[in-house]
């Protein structure tokens, strides 16, 4: 039986070894590539065609939910399993919409990563607990489905103090589309301004209290 293979995103290459020398030696596991960004990535997939890509969020040039989009709209089946410190929902949210077969956290244990890597490999969901239960908690609340995972994003950023041009650039799509997103999530929530929505947001549980 040929053995499962990997491929390694991160920007940082001190993450990339420590995630190497983790399941590099694990049986059954190859790790066949190792990349800094979402570009890099996508073009080592093409030619490589690993089983399973272990992916960071947080990356420059391109970020794991471009790279996932980018890997869908090219058709690559590589199954990827994000591996990241963020479990917010602006983090979480898109990454899944964007066809993550798995999320993790980086204080996963070894044996969490190669079950998650073997589990994705074999088609499986694998979430760690804390993005499970935000998940969970996402679809018994109402509110939910109120906004768009990419309206939920542009929140969520706003939030943060972005403003648009930096949101734009943030999600790699044009100022203007930025406003067009924010009239919507205006209209939806029933409020006129920018500050007025994240209030409302975070009232409707839309937005994680700990940002």
């Amino acid at each position: 039986m040929s053995a499962l293979t990997l491929l390694v995103v991160d920007d940082h290459p001190v993450v990339r070894d420590g995630i190497v020398g983790m399941v590099g030696s694990a049986e059954g596991i190859e790790v066949v590539g190792e990349a800094s960004d979402g570009a890099e990535a996508i073009a080592l997939a093409e030619v490589l065609a690993p089983d399973v890509v272990l992916m960071d969020l947080r990356m420059p040039r391109m970020d794991g939910v471009a790279a996932l989009r980018e890997f869908a709209r090219r058709g690559i089946a590589s199954r990827v399993v994000v591996l990241t410190t963020f479990d917010a929902d602006a983090d979480v949210l898109p990454a899944i919409a964007a066809g993550a077969t798995g999320y993790l956290l980086k204080d996963a244990s070894r044996d969490e990563l190669l079950a998650a890597i073997r589990g994705a490999a074999a088609g499986k969901t694998v979430l760690s607990p804390e993005v499970a239960s935000r998940l969970v908690g996402r679809v018994r609340a109402p509110e939910a489905s109120l906004l768009t995972p990419r309206e939920l994003e542009i929140l969520g950023l706003i939030a943060d103090g972005a403003t648009n041009r930096a949101a734009g650039d943030r999600l790699h799509v044009s100022e203007g589309t930025v406003k067009t997103h924010l009239l919507s999530i205006y209209a939806k929530l029933g409020v006129g301004d920018r500050a007025s929505a994240v209030a409302e947001g975070f009232r409707r549980g839309l937005l994680d209290t700990t940002r």
